[in-house]
């Protein structure tokens, strides 16, 4: 996703603005901790994206 955000020319608080997200929302996802699915939809809208392009599931033993 922060590719993405570099690609398009976007900052975290631009994001955070078009997508109409919480800070809150944003700094989990800086700590990579859990977020809603419903945050995940917002950024994919707004970065006219999918899922697979700002989700990387990982084998249990990569998770902390």
């Amino acid at each position: 996703m922060w590719k993405i955000l570099i690609d398009k020319g976007m900052n975290k608080t631009d994001l955070i603005k078009a997508s109409k997200l919480t800070t809150n929302a944003m700094a989990k996802l800086g700590k990579n901790e859990d977020v809603r699915v419903e945050v995940l939809v917002k950024i994919c809208r707004t970065l006219n994206c999918t899922l697979d392009d700002i989700v990387e599931i990982l084998p249990d033993d990569f998770v902390k």
